[in-house]
């Protein structure tokens, strides 16, 4: 999924889902519904943000009943929170499709994450600033955190593999994998007011970011690993 595009398949958080109907009918109606109110919720963030992304506005582009949003997500916090849930899954995976690529070195598996969510995250205009950049609901905000440590734990993953693969020399994984997750992140914020973002940014910036990263795990600095 590219941060401005729907995908499919991804687990349904049970939070605030309503039980589906004995009736398969109904229930295939239900999902479809969420389906929808769910995209919708998107494509609104998309054009206005999290802040002021109306529930009633949703409702109307998803060609529903606002009652029925509250049927499938007890709060306006909730609905946005499974939004950027899925949001956030779609990216992990591809993140993660792309470190697990055993045929590459480690190193280069790094590099081409990092390039490969930056330029996903400069090619989302108004969706990846708002989920990248936006102040958010506490509620929310802890999707994000959570993305972000998913995200650096795929990381630090590919770091330790590399490491004992002898492809990277000793270091922490923890500690770097945050760090790179932390960079790409920080880097997409400028190009990102400027929206969309030209060709020419996005390569530069996926370029540069995803070198700099390589840099970071492939240099013979060693850190220890910190507790705490």
């Amino acid at each position: 999924m590219n941060f401005d595009s729907a995908g499919g398949g991804e687990p349904e958080s049970a939070e605030g889902a309503t039980p589906l109907s004995r009736s398969p009918r109904i229930a295939a109606r239900q999902l479809e519904a969420r389906r929808r109110i769910l995209e919708a919720a998107r494509l609104v963030v998309a054009e206005q943000g999290f802040a002021a992304a109306q529930v009633a506005v949703v409702a109307s582009l998803a060609e529903v009943a606002t009652g029925t949003i509250y049927r499938h997500f007890p709060s306006k916090a909730s609905l946005f929170s499974e939004m950027l849930r899925q949001v956030c899954h779609r990216e992990l995976e591809v993140v993660r499709s792309v470190l697990d690529n055993a045929d590459l070195p480690a190193s280069t598996r790094i590099a081409d994450a990092v390039r490969t969510f930056v330029d996903r995250a400069l090619r989302g205009g108004g969706l990846s600033y708002a989920v990248i950049v936006e102040p958010m609901d506490p509620d929310i905000d802890r999707v994000r955190l959570d993305a972000r440590a998913a995200l650096a734990e795929a990381f630090a993953r590919a770091i330790s593999d590399g490491i004992d693969s002898g492809q990277l020399p000793a270091q922490a994984p923890r500690l770097r994998g945050a760090a790179i997750v932390g960079a790409f992140l920080e880097a997409v914020v400028a190009p990102l007011d400027e929206r969309p973002v030209p060709a020419d940014i996005r390569d530069s910036v996926s370029r540069e970011t995803a070198a700099f990263c390589r840099s970071a795990v492939s240099g013979s600095t060693a850190v220890r690993e910190t507790s705490g």
